[in-house]
């Protein structure tokens, strides 16, 4: 996540608004047959808080601008320096939804696309969930309409909202705090009867409690953290992958809690966490604190990437400096995702499959 458990004044110090004009691309050169089959992290120079979704043909990628939402359109995920680029919406001034805009997600739902993001109106103690809608088949186009917030009836600070379908039902998943106050952020999963409405009590299910979900160092406090959770299923198994410890530190790392497909996910107890990180600091990739990721298939549907940011140096904690990187991933024989050790920067890795 960007900056959301630093001090308002670390917060106007190290959020920086992306730029969103689309920059011409310089005229390519050629390219030898190795190398058009290859490409190198990072995908950006920053973008945190990735994600990617496939549709028709196309990749769209967003990340945290904190002042927008930005699209990115491109056939070739791989080639995001070049895609098409648009802020689709921009929040008018002076409502609680108008600031410091984090780890927004587009998803699918029937015939219309949904933005669901976290937003503030300049105090992260106010921060929670808000969606957008777009009825445009191309969700780089048409016109994208408030909903409003989405609040289970605690109505406490929330951020890193994800949603997922099961069995014809979708519930939402987020990071938030047990009360009022500024405190630990667990995961919570609540239903939802409509794209913009939560419909029952929320569930706790994570919080940290392994000592590597425990490095959250401020310098009047502590704070632990589970975060950007993100819904991903294989076989009869489904995972919440995770984001673990301070994104101010260098030990944030990657959790998974593992359930089966046939259990209620909105029972605590159906929900199992692996005791260990799956992808954590390598000083010799240039991969320090990776974590917030997604999800997504290679154009031929048969390979798993996941994308997740990473800061190129140690100690660059939780602004701009994250930057977004991809990796192709397998499944180990107990059906858990493999995502490996963070693949060094610059190093040429074969493209998804066409």
């Amino acid at each position: 996540m960007i900056l959301q458990r630093m001090t308002g004044l670390l917060l106007g110090a190290l959020l920086c608004a992306i730029p969103t004009s689309f920059a011409q691309a310089a005229p390519p050169q050629a390219a030898s047959p190795a190398q058009a089959n290859t490409f190198t992290d990072p995908l950006l120079d920053d973008g945190p808080d990735p994600w990617v979704v496939g549709w028709k043909g196309f990749y769209y990628y967003l990340n945290s601008t904190g002042s927008n939402l930005t699209l990115r359109k491109t056939a070739d995920i791989t080639d995001l320096r070049h895609a098409q680029k648009k802020a689709v919406w921009t929040p008018e001034p002076n409502h609680p939804w108008s600031k410091d805009l984090w780890a927004p997600e587009l998803h699918r739902w029937d015939n219309k696309w949904y933005i669901y993001f976290a937003a503030d109106a300049g105090q992260n103690a106010d921060h929670r969930i808000y969606v957008v809608e777009n009825d445009s088949d191309d969700p780089i186009e048409g016109t994208w309409i408030m909903k409003g917030k989405i609040s289970d009836p605690s109505d406490n600070w929330a951020i890193d909202a994800t949603t997922f379908e099961l069995h014809g039902q979708h519930y939402l998943v987020w990071a938030g705090w047990k009360g009022a106050t500024d405190g630990e952020q667990d995961l919570y999963i609540a239903h939802m009867s409509n794209p913009w409405t939560i419909d029952s009590p929320r569930t706790l299910i994570s919080k940290p409690t392994f000592p590597w979900e425990q490095h959250g160092d401020l310098p009047n406090r502590h704070v632990n953290v589970n975060e950007g959770p993100e819904f991903l299923a294989h076989g009869n198994k489904m995972f919440i992958v995770f984001s673990a410890s301070g994104c101010w530190t260098d030990f944030y790392t990657l959790g998974v809690l593992e359930a089966s497909t046939s259990a209620n996910p909105l029972e605590a107890s159906t929900w199992n966490k692996i005791d260990h990180p799956f992808l954590s600091t390598d000083p010799t990739a240039g991969a320090f604190g990776p974590g917030h990721n997604g999800f997504f298939k290679s154009p031929d549907g048969k390979q798993d990437w996941i994308i997740y940011h990473a800061n190129p140096k140690a100690g660059e904690g939780c602004g701009n400096l994250r930057s977004p990187r991809i990796q192709q991933f397998t499944w180990n024989k107990l059906g858990r995702p493999q995502f490996g050790k963070p693949v060094p920067i610059g190093e040429p890795l074969q493209k998804p499959a066409q």
